[in-house]
């Protein structure tokens, strides 16, 4: 299947990285807004606006949701199937519905917001509600750095670089590994910290207060903002390690307590989160293949999708 990547930040490295390993995939090229000239890629690079002029099985699209994937999905899927990894989760019902409509108008197919949270995590959350009904569902990020979180920061006018960290709370951990997670909010869960390169001329508190204020990324959460030079960032703040955990405390009945636990530990975020990208598009596209049309999600493909083995083979080795 032919394969598109549409961006090239960490997140299109990382993609790229990812397909070169896929023995059913052909990378057709990296799709930029950027020069093409001045990308580093392994596969050639075009302009964003010759993407219709190439025949595309499936485009993955690499950029940041704040302001990109919410304009781009639309657009781009009325030329090819897509998959995206737009992490807003407020809004996903919203962009659902834009990327459906957009989908069945030029008869493709589209997956949205997969990765790994939302993707994989929500997969756990799911069949801990299935297996045990009568529980409830925890979700810790961290420790580690938010691709999501860090773009946006780096939207805000006067921002050079930076980098959000997502920490866990040991204490809510605690808790709700003993059932007693009830009433916990996402500031009692979570702390963000930011380290945040500010231009020389920009307002630091005109800054941290866009920062801490700023909906569905930090305004419900305890948020530190630390202003730091570049050569100390660039010692201290370019490796992009992530990771969490899903945790389902249920009852199968009076008196017996079950945990159901799923958990991450990442050296690198982006490439993990375009591992996952990757295996969704050879689910879309089979699903495309079978006459789906429209936006999904990971919920709608059938997990022997992701692989590039036989139904046969899947049961043999690892039923």
């Amino acid at each position: 299947m032919k394969i598109a990547i549409v961006g090239y930040g960490n997140l299109g490295r990382g993609v790229e990285t990812a397909l070169l390993q896929q023995p059913d995939m052909e990378a057709v090229g990296v799709f930029t807004r950027r020069d093409p000239a001045s990308l580093t890629s392994q596969i050639p690079a075009y302009p964003l606006a010759d993407l219709p002029q190439h025949e595309v099985d499936v485009a993955i699209l690499c950029g940041g949701s704040a302001t990109d994937l919410i304009e781009q999905s639309p657009d781009i899927v009325r030329h090819c199937n897509i998959v995206d990894s737009f992490d807003t989760h407020a809004r996903i019902p919203e962009h659902f519905a834009h990327v459906d409509a957009a989908a069945k108008e030029s008869d493709h197919a589209a997956l949205i917001s997969t990765g790994w949270d939302p993707g994989l995590f929500s997969l756990m959350r799911v069949l801990g509600l299935a297996v045990l009904p009568n529980g409830t569902v925890d979700t810790f990020w961290g420790k580690g750095v938010s691709q999501g979180h860090s773009d946006a920061i780096r939207r805000i006018p006067g921002v050079v670089k930076a980098v959000q960290y997502t920490i866990p709370k040991e204490e809510a951990v605690a808790r709700v590994e003993q059932g007693q997670g009830g009433g916990l909010t996402a500031r009692d869960k979570h702390l963000r910290e930011c380290f945040v390169v500010a231009a020389s001329e920009a307002d630091q508190e005109a800054i941290r207060h866009t920062i801490v204020t700023m909906p569905n990324y930090f305004a419900d959460y305890d948020t530190l903002v630390h202003f730091i030079d570049e050569a100390s960032f660039d010692a201290d703040h370019t490796a992009m390690p992530h990771g969490g955990q899903v945790i389902r405390h249920g009852h199968t009945s009076e008196g017996t307590p079950q945990v159901m636990k799923f958990s991450l530990d990442l050296a690198s975020n982006p490439e993990f989160t375009a591992s996952v990208n990757v295996a969704c598009a050879r689910a879309l596209y089979r699903a495309y293949q079978e006459g789906k049309r429209g936006c999904m999600t990971i919920f709608d493909l059938p997990l022997a999708y992701l692989l590039p083995i036989s139904a046969e083979e899947l049961r043999a080795k690892w039923l």
